[in-house]
């Protein structure tokens, strides 16, 4: 069968082909750059708990923590005063309230990409084709072929294809799908730089700074990196208003000189000596107004919010910036993208070697685009509410506006809430008939990431339920006291020998292990496991019909909900397939045919450029330059052809803040935050879910 077709070498990109390989399944990567990943300080990731555990399991564990850093905690400060603070793991001495959550890791975006290009590289079943740049998409029912301009310019033939080719997808666009959406949703400066602040590996919001007006837009973030390096965030006015490099450097100081004279846990007593913080760290007294610093690199990031309507079409699919834009207070778009991988790669594994339903194709929309549409339509409901100071507004949907605007705020950057938390597929498609209704209780609902708990594997080695997933169903079994007991005992003892024989008779490929315990789980209890780490269902004991039912479900068989369900849950209906590319999306399945094309223009506006230094308009150059990334502007010590300031501190021309551009293919609006009207609810699916081309 021929290999599975990547475009676009990103973060996205690569880890599904290692996804891919890692079940068995060859790909090819078209990657239309020379394969050079450029080193920019200021372009960071965050990734959540779950997203840097599928990256380590991609092979790329040891880089996550060399080159990335854990915050030891989160802080939220409002002018003077420590409004809220949360400690990761490993627990702080006068944390008393409970197991600290796990805190995010933040790397460098480009040593992340060297990472998995490295990853990939090991492995025999892909392949990165480097200046190779699509210009043509065909399928039919057995396959989909590409073709490709530049050095390797030639026709590639694959079993699947799948865009991850970023915000101005070529994918996307020869598939015709529409790609609305909000431009310039929020405007960030950023800067890297390498200095020693109060509170050392910890993170901090800082709202309405008191040296930088305090009024109630202002906001700057500092998330520390690796090697004594921070990266700082500020959040720029609504508008077109371009940003020099004398302004930004400006910022940094009144920062880092008020972050240096104040103690960050109560207000300054105008002392000029020195002393300690509420948590026993150090800080500078108003006598050392700017600590030294080193400027390593700048940009201004904009957010765009922008949803593709369609992320499937025929055996071609869209994943990552292709298929979503976000970001906004604090969510994390690569997080998203890589969930998109995980979700993808299994079900494509399972197409490759065994032939797959058009519902367990489908259902890769129906539950990443439904929960993608969850998220942004989070943000847009939030935006608001944070950005427009008014807290009478505030009374009517939270007491106490500070709270709750920080509550709001931590949940996107931390990954909690609406905002940030991981994906509950409570709808797929995937899940399977209802259980009986005396059935267990676990704290994990059906569709939910299941708790990392430990657990023992057949050949007696004890690991993390996480580190297993990825290859096939886990079926778990709660056995209390196993551990105390030799692993040739207590396999032939109980239900172990049922339970592997019903294990064993599964229509998919699973694997059995033994915990200890799980939260809310009683002795007895067995626990279904997809290979993205979502629960299928719980069930009270051994019951192998249940069991099977379960897993024909979680492949699409014929105990699946059906393509209603799929619809209701975030589908927009059957995919749309070019003229005369109808038929079956897997092999060995029924076909159905091609529905007719979207009527109305070919695509929305697509979202510019996320780091333009330039000053050009994205009318100008929109066609040409792409990103949705926090790119950055040079930083060499020297002025660039964009003005950007360089890493001494020396200054150029004047930068183009990015909310300037994204004028709209056909006629469409810019529709930067800001402007007047309240942006639109986000709708995941009935209707228009952000403004379209035609607002």
């Amino acid at each position: 069968m021929d290999p599975v077709i990547v475009v676009g070498a990103g973060p996205v990109g690569l880890s599904l082909a290692l996804a891919l390989a890692r079940l068995g399944v060859p790909s090819v990567v078209l990657d239309e750059t020379p394969g050079q990943e450029e080193t920019r300080p200021a372009r960071t990731a965050v990734l959540r708990p779950d997203t840097a555990a599928f990256v380590g399991r991609l092979g790329c564990a040891d880089a996550l923590e060399s080159a990335g850093t854990r915050w030891t905690a989160w802080r939220i400060m409002r002018r003077r005063r420590l409004v809220e603070r949360v400690a990761f793991a490993p627990r702080t001495p006068d944390d008393a309230a409970g197991p600290a959550p796990a805190s995010p890791v933040h790397l460098p975006q480009h040593a992340l990409t060297r990472a998995l290009r490295a990853a990939l590289a090991r492995e025999k079943l892909a392949e990165v084709v480097t200046g190779s740049r699509l210009a043509d998409l065909e399928q039919d029912e057995h396959g989909i072929s590409a073709h490709t301009r530049g050095p390797n310019g030639t026709w590639w033939r694959g079993s699947y294809l799948i865009g991850c080719d970023g915000p101005r997808s070529t994918v996307r666009k020869l598939l015709d799908i529409r790609f609305p959406g909000r431009t310039a949703v929020e405007r960030h400066a950023v800067a890297a730089l390498r200095c020693e602040l109060p509170w050392p590996g910890e993170a901090l919001l800082h709202r309405s700074p008191p040296r930088q007006g305090g009024g109630p837009g202002s906001e700057v973030s500092a998330r520390p990196l690796a090697d004594g390096l921070w990266r700082l965030d500020w959040l720029l006015p609504p508008g077109r208003e371009l940003v020099t490099p004398d302004a930004l450097v400006a910022r940094i100081r009144d920062s880092l000189a008020g972050w240096s004279g104040t103690s960050p846990a109560e207000p300054g007593t105008g002392s000029t000596g020195t002393g300690p913080d509420g948590d026993g760290n150090r800080w500078h007294g108003p006598g050392r107004l700017v600590p030294p610093y080193e400027l390593l690199d700048t940009g201004v990031h904009t957010v765009h919010h922008r949803l593709a309507r369609h992320w499937r079409q025929g055996r071609a699919f869209l994943a990552g910036d292709a298929a979503h834009l976000l970001g906004a207070l604090g969510t994390q778009g690569l997080d998203e993208g890589l969930r998109d991988a995980e979700n993808l790669a299994w079900k494509l594994g399972l197409a490759w070697h065994h032939g797959a339903s058009e519902l367990l194709l489908d259902s890769y929309q129906a539950e990443r685009r439904g929960a993608v549409a969850a998220r942004l339509r989070a943000a847009d409901q939030a935006l608001p509410l944070l950005r427009d100071g008014r807290s009478v507004r505030w009374r009517t949907v939270l007491p106490g506006a500070a709270r709750g605007r920080s509550t709001l705020l931590t949940d996107g950057h931390l990954g909690r809430g609406p905002l940030g938390a991981p994906p509950v597929y409570a709808r797929t498609p995937l899940a399977p008939p209802a259980g009986p209704a005396d059935g267990p209780l676990v704290e994990t609902v059906p569709g939910a990431p299941v708790v990392d708990v430990a657990v023992t594997a057949s050949d007696g080695s004890v690991v993390r339920l996480h580190d297993r997933l990825g290859q096939g169903l886990l079926v778990l079994l709660v056995a209390p006291g196993t551990t105390v007991w030799d692993r040739r005992h207590w396999q032939s003892a109980g239900l172990m020998p049922r339970l592997t024989s019903a294990v064993a008779a599964l229509p998919m490929s699973a694997e059995l292990l033994v915990t200890e315990s799980y939260p809310g789980a009683a002795a007895h209890t067995v626990l279904l496991v997809r290979p993205d780490g979502h629960l299928v269902t719980a069930l009270a004991g051994v019951r192998p019909e249940e069991m099977t039912a379960c897993a024909e479900a979680v492949r699409g068989g014929a105990h699946g909900r059906g393509a209603g369900a799929a619809r209701r849950a975030g589908s927009e209906g059957a995919p749309v397939r070019p003229a005369g590319a109808g038929g079956p999306a897997g092999p060995g399945t029924s076909g159905t045919s091609g529905a007719a094309p979207e009527l109305g223009r070919s695509d929305s506006p697509d979202a510019p450029d996320s780091f333009d230094a330039s000053g050009r308009s994205g009318a100008s150059d929109g066609a040409e330059r792409g990103g949705s990334g926090e790119g950055t502007t040079g930083a060499d010590g020297a002025t660039d052809a964009g003005g950007a300031t360089g890493a001494g501190g020396a200054t150029g021309a004047r930068w183009a803040a990015e909310g300037r551009n994204g004028g709209a293919e056909g006629g469409g609006t810019t529709g930067s935050a800001g402007t007047a009207g309240a942006p639109s609810p986000v709708d995941p699916v009935g209707t228009s879910m952000l403004h379209s081309e035609s607002d």
